[in-house]
């Protein structure tokens, strides 16, 4: 398992830390991308449970942001993390949908947020290094 994907399941397991799926994405790489984790807390405070209304992942947002701070700016790049997401969610990147397919499914939320969180930080990862971001 990978430091990040640790990283994240310390961050959400502490029921004494608050740190919705944007910020859980984010933390993880905050350092390695030069911010510190207080500004990546505060930049993605607005973005979990889909931008708070329930509209795009914040796991999706959280990675989208990650990408940016490697300069990772290309629309094609950000288009591959989306297909990768797409291709195991029928298709959906936003929040209500993706947490009404879990629950028609039986799953339980945090479960399925967290697991969206883990694959959010895998596939920025092998997006990093297939750039050469990351080692």
């Amino acid at each position: 398992m990978s430091r990040y994907i640790e990283k994240a399941k310390e961050l959400r397991s502490d029921p004494a830390l608050h740190c919705n799926c944007a910020q859980a994405v984010i933390l993880p790489f905050a350092e390695e991308a030069g911010i510190s984790e207080e500004t990546a807390r505060k930049l993605a405070s607005n973005f979990g449970g889909g931008m708070k209304m329930a509209s795009i992942c914040g796991t999706v947002t959280g990675a989208a942001m990650v990408l940016g701070l490697f300069g990772m700016d290309d629309p094609r790049t950000l288009n591959q993390f989306y297909k990768m997401m797409k291709d195991n969610h029928e298709g959906h990147l936003d929040c209500a949908s993706l947490l009404r397919i879990n629950r028609e499914k039986g799953g339980e939320k945090k479960a399925h947020c967290d697991a969206m969180i883990y694959e959010s930080i895998g596939n920025v990862e092998t997006i990093l290094r297939e750039k050469g971001l990351l080692q």
